[in-house]
């Protein structure tokens, strides 16, 4: 009875996949004409023109000839922006929240940082047609689960395969040890936290030194010094990248206290790091600019972790983290309300980081911190067309987006939230009783 039950559901998900995949995305030559250009790394262009050509940005300014396989797209009196990137989400690893066989963002193990949430990804999720409409059209797809629960993927959302929406960055999540309870629910004794705290570090020296051990002799083994045989050890092929700095670490850490300890542990191994959640950041912000340690926070809009806080701490940490000096991206952790990310942004602006700064932790900073600079976060020629037009800024919840690109896609404005609306709005045969 139960696997027909999931069965039908799992047929009413595909069906509704389907629907969310059509119109398909249209590959051209576009120009986006008289549009207010937000291009976030050199300035706002009034009465400019992008020129989109092969995926790329071909121009950006005023260009009088565009040739004559151009589809000219008139933008007078709206906005151009580049596409938003979310930092950490759960979107395309998760579908319905009450039924296990959809969710795939956490696996069986403590110590499995070679689990690759791209695999996993479902590119023909209802949800990402969702959340592309609102012109977010990047997210940073991150598993969860024990010490180190997998290699989280950013992702553009459009392409028929993971391979095709990943933009080429891949980093390992650890999930910082922590010092106090999980939540409300977490009835377990301070001496049973104590233990379960002193049980993790033991266990994170362990696989840090197996780490360090396995780069030894893989680089002995290159430079030819011996014939040592490694074997299949997947879960430290996945953290030499880490051990030899060409990938960051992201680790997830929330208290202060617990801050102050990870950021001793990542001086003391010289690692590349970005802290993610970092939810009392505010507390320790001076010592992690000191340490130059960049920060992914987020959800904003939530509430106080401790209940002496004020009401707006989480809506003020990320602007006193980046008044202190320390570089801040900004993300939802969400799964079906990613498309939220630029009212996260928001409230960070409205409490005490600036409009431009809110506005660069989700687009630029996030680029720049996931390596992919070069193509993403900002406007400029030469780079990925992937952007938005909207007829306000994004913050604004008046704001409609009218069309957006990903990577040079005219991505259709259809999602099963439009669609649906569109269905209720002229209902046939209507309501007659």
């Amino acid at each position: 009875m139960k696997k027909t039950i999931y069965t039908i559901i799992l047929a009413v998900i595909g069906l509704s996949t389907m629907n969310a995949q059509s119109p398909k995305g249209e590959y051209g030559a576009f120009a986006l004409t008289n549009a207010t250009v937000h291009t976030i790394t050199n300035g706002t262009l009034e009465n400019a023109t992008v020129l989109i050509r092969d995926g790329k940005i071909e121009e950006v300014g005023t260009i009088s000839n565009f040739g004559t396989d151009v589809t000219v797209i008139d933008c007078s009196g709206k906005h151009i922006f580049p596409g938003m990137i979310d930092s950490g989400t759960r979107l395309g690893l998760s579908e319905v929240g009450s039924v296990s066989l959809t969710q795939d963002f956490s696996e069986v193990g403590d110590i499995i940082p070679h689990m690759e949430a791209l695999t996993a990804i479902n590119p023909n999720s209802s949800l990402i047609p969702v959340t592309r409409v609102s012109g977010v059209t990047t997210t940073l797809s991150v598993p969860s689960g024990g010490l180190f629960p997998g290699t989280a993927a950013l992702v553009n959302l459009h392409g028929y395969t993971p391979k095709q929406m990943h933009t080429g960055f891949s980093a390992p999540v650890m999930n910082f040890p922590a010092s106090g309870k999980r939540g409300w629910w977490d009835r377990r004794s301070d001496e049973e936290i104590k233990k379960a705290v002193e049980k993790s570090f033991k266990q994170l020296d362990d696989v840090w030194e197996k780490v360090a051990q396995y780069h030894r002799i893989d680089s002995s083994r290159a430079a030819g010094s011996n014939s040592v045989e490694l074997g299949y050890y997947p879960e430290m092929q996945a953290l030499l990248p880490v051990f030899r700095k060409e990938v960051p670490l992201l680790i997830e850490v929330d208290k202060a206290k617990d801050i102050k300890k990870a950021i001793e542990w990542v001086q003391k191994q010289d690692i590349d790091v970005i802290f993610t959640g970092v939810s009392e950041g505010f507390r320790v912000a001076d010592e992690l600019a000191k340490a130059n340690i960049p920060v992914i926070v987020g959800p904003t809009l939530s509430t106080p972790s401790q209940d002496y806080d004020r009401y707006d701490r989480p809506y003020a940490n990320p602007g006193i983290l980046q008044k202190a000096g320390v570089k801040v991206a900004i993300r939802t952790m969400e799964t079906e309300n990613v498309r939220n990310l630029p009212y996260n942004a928001g409230f960070a602006a409205a409490y005490g980081m600036s409009e431009e700064e809110a506005l660069k932790a989700i687009t630029i900073i996030p680029a720049q911190l996931f390596n992919v600079a070069d193509e993403l976060g900002s406007l400029e020629k030469g780079k990925q067309a992937t952007l938005f037009v909207s007829t306000g800024h994004p913050f604004e919840t008046s704001t409609d987006v009218e069309h957006v690109f990903i990577g040079g896609w005219q991505i259709p404005m259809s999602s099963r939230h439009i669609e649906l609306y569109e269905e209720f709005l002229e209902r046939s045969p209507g309501l007659k009783n």
